[in-house]
């Protein structure tokens, strides 16, 4: 009995697509956030320094919005890398159909019931 039949082969491989483009789009909503937090935090830096607030307070203040928005250009570099994943993904559940969907489909309508181990090479051919 093999390890990995088509059906369960074509259910992983489409779980995994939807799963990775799940966890892409959920990334990149960190990171739209992270980006709006990374703004707040100029803003606020920009009002401390009108209200007189000590220059380094003012300054750490900057330097953490600037973090902050460089670290929201890295996790949405990470989420198009998950899209990258998800197509990749995506086309190997397509080359499975396009590879082993006729099979499937053959013997699933095959008469000799799930266990198609030992039937003759020739019948699937016919079919």
């Amino acid at each position: 009995m093999p390890d990995l039949t088509y059906a369960q082969l074509a259910k992983q491989t489409a779980a995994l697509a939807r799963d990775v483009t799940r966890s892409s789009e959920a990334i990149r909503g960190h990171a739209k956030s992270l980006a709006d937090e990374a703004k707040d935090t100029a803003r606020l830096a920009e009002s401390i320094g009108a209200l007189k607030v000590d220059s380094a307070t003012v300054a750490e203040t900057r330097e953490l919005a600037r973090l902050m928005d460089g670290l929201a250009a890295g996790v949405i570099d990470y989420a198009a890398a998950g899209d990258t994943t998800a197509r990749a993904a995506q086309a190997a559940h397509d080359q499975n159909q396009a590879s082993h969907a006729r099979i499937g489909e053959a013997a699933a309508r095959s008469t000799a019931g799930r266990e198609v181990y030992d039937i003759d090479r020739g019948w699937l051919t016919q079919e």
